[in-house]
């Protein structure tokens, strides 16, 4: 086993070493200083920011819960996804037995949903007079996604796959949005 020598500092490493917590410093100092008095003109304080509202984690599982419990008191096996107003899943549950392909149908039938602020039912109506929806990716225009509003502004869409007919797949998400007020 060789032991390494430990060599002592030289002068240049010194001044190295105190240049940069002398930066580390400056940064840190700098950072504290940026309060909000130095806010710049066109900040958050002006009408170039917008406000949103967000599903909060507890409410979506609370929601993903009720859509399973709601499909699972009829017998059904799905999975149930949440996504938010970005169609980011924020929860998926897969329930006892869902079949593989009904993860990713919950997600995109929730993207779905929330991206056009209505549920996948009536948007899979509209495809009979735009049939090219249809390609925009990551959608998907069958009945089982219902969006979350808030003062009519979609924040989270929820989507239900595995059931044997999209009916009830959005009769469970339906319940989702049911256990949460609507989203308000």
């Amino acid at each position: 086993m060789r032991h390494k020598v430990k060599k002592s500092p030289t002068r240049a490493g010194i001044a190295v070493s105190a240049a940069a917590l002398a930066a580390a410093g400056a940064g840190l100092l700098g950072a504290v200083s940026a309060g909000p008095a130095a806010a710049a003109p066109g900040g958050p304080e002006s009408k170039a920011t917008t406000t949103t509202h967000h599903l909060a984690i507890d409410s979506a599982v609370d929601a993903a819960r009720a859509a399973l419990d709601a499909a699972e008191k009829e017998g059904q096996r799905v999975t149930v996804a949440v996504v938010d107003r970005n169609g980011n899943t924020i929860v998926t549950l897969r329930g006892d037995g869902a079949g593989p392909q009904s993860y990713e149908s919950a997600v995109r039938k929730a993207y779905t949903s929330v991206a056009w602020n209505a549920p996948t039912s009536r948007l899979a109506e509209r495809l009979k007079s735009a049939p090219n929806l249809k390609d925009i990716p990551n959608t998907l225009f069958l009945a089982g996604g219902a969006p979350v509003t808030h003062g009519n502004a979609p924040i989270a869409g929820i989507g239900v796959a595995g059931a044997p007919s999209g009916d009830l797949d959005e009769k469970f998400a339906q319940a989702g949005v049911a256990a949460i007020g609507g989203g308000r």
